[in-house]
């Protein structure tokens, strides 16, 4: 009921941005759209996740990435074909309609419900699930798969955004995640939003953009499940990174070069963007995933606030933004390095579960977990010597007493 509030939310606020008399109302219906969007596309994002197994995260993930590259280059389309802004806009708008004709049909997830002590909620949706799927499972023994979780998810209290800045843990990784999203999405959105700076033309330039995010999503299902997480994003960035910083080796009447560098970058980030999505949902608990995506989202949109007016330092010098955003990216890339991997990893359900989760991956667990390896090796040589003195005095002992005989 929630997405499909806000989905009329944003609806509505799409059609009174086209038709908005003056500036200030204009940025008021605009501010309304901007700030739903986000939201529509997380929920959706996280309930595709929490439906399926680890195993099917990847393609329930990358398959919702693909739908909103197939948005973005529609876009570019729209906007060659259509020429006025106010009907380029509810043309944009019109598509979100066909959500009020499917929502009902969409499931809740079933690990929302048990956090929320909703239990029979979330029994008769497995039922329902297993029946759909060929291989009905029985009441009682959804109970009893059920009766192991159910008790500590019911004990839970209830958690919010502040929680995951109570957990030395839950902060760190929380920290570290909302600076990666600041910069993915300023580097894709900056990057999508250059084809002007890039020379010839713009409209191709961007469907261009978009059209790389399809091999950096077909990328992802190849390797996320292989290599991991954690790999990816940070490869990506990096290499995202250097290709944008080599434009400044390039001439700048060398178009070619440019936008080639520019969009080995784009297609760089958009690997590391679909990545850092999977990444996160598995990063934190369930009982705040909504909440954690949300405030990720929120850095990403500092991020694509950013990205125009980092553009617009071309006027400065033409590689200055592709120079800027492949520092951050570079930066990003080594930041996701202190990350745990989640490959094929239960998903943490509780505050507790996310605060333990990847604690012994870090540096100064691992540092500490040395220094305790070290300490138990020295007691364990004590404990051998002095275990030898008293054989060393027997022995003695005996020898003595020999000579003496």
């Amino acid at each position: 009921n929630g997405e499909l509030i806000v989905h009329v939310i944003q609806l509505v606020g799409g059609i009174l941005v086209a038709v908005a008399p003056e500036y200030i109302s204009y940025v008021i219906f605009r501010l309304i759209v901007g700030s739903t969007t986000s939201g529509v596309f997380l929920v959706a994002y996280v309930i595709a996740l929490e439906m399926v197994g680890p195993k099917k995260r990847l393609v329930a993930g990358v398959g919702c990435q693909l739908f909103f590259t197939t948005g973005y280059i529609m876009t570019g389309g729209f906007a060659y074909f259509i020429t006025d802004w106010r009907k380029l806009q509810i043309a944009l708008t019109i598509p979100s309609f066909a959500f009020l004709f499917y929502w009902w049909f969409i499931p809740e997830s079933a690990r929302w419900l048990l956090t929320k002590g909703k239990v029979e909620e979330a029994k008769d949706l497995l039922h329902k699930a297993s029946k759909e799927n060929g291989m009905e499972i029985p009441r009682d023994t959804i109970d009893c798969l059920l009766n192991d979780s159910i008790e500590s998810k019911l004990s839970c209290e209830q958690a919010s955004l502040f929680d995951l800045f109570r957990y030395p843990n839950l902060r760190r990784k929380s920290i570290l995640l909302f600076f990666n999203w600041l910069v993915n999405s300023g580097t894709y959105y900056g990057l999508s939003w250059n084809a002007s700076n890039l020379g010839g033309n713009d409209y191709i330039n961007f469907v261009v953009l978009g059209l790389v995010e399809v091999p950096a999503y077909t990328f992802l299902i190849f390797t996320l499940d292989r290599w991991g997480r954690k790999i990816i994003l940070c490869g990506c960035m990096i290499v995202s990174g250097v290709a944008l910083l080599l434009t400044m080796a390039v001439p700048q009447d060398n178009t070619t070069a440019i936008v080639t560098l520019a969009m080995i970058g784009k297609l760089a980030i958009t690997s590391s963007y679909g990545a850092i999505y999977i990444f996160t949902a598995e990063q934190f608990p369930t009982v705040v995933r909504n909440v954690g995506l949300g405030a990720c989202s929120t850095f990403a949109r500092i991020g694509g606030i950013i990205a125009p007016y980092i553009n617009h330092l071309a006027l400065i010098w033409t590689p200055f933004p592709l120079v800027i955003f492949g520092t951050s990216a570079l930066l990003g890339g080594m930041a996701s390095m202190m990350l745990p991997e989640t490959l094929d990893k239960k998903l943490p359900e509780t505050i507790r579960d996310g605060e333990l989760f990847g604690k012994k991956d870090t540096w100064k667990s691992k540092k500490e977990k040395k220094r305790q390896q070290i300490q138990q090796l020295d007691v364990q040589q004590l404990n051998d010597v002095e275990s030898i003195k008293p054989l060393k005095a027997l022995e003695n002992g005996v020898h003595d007493s020999k000579q003496n005989g």
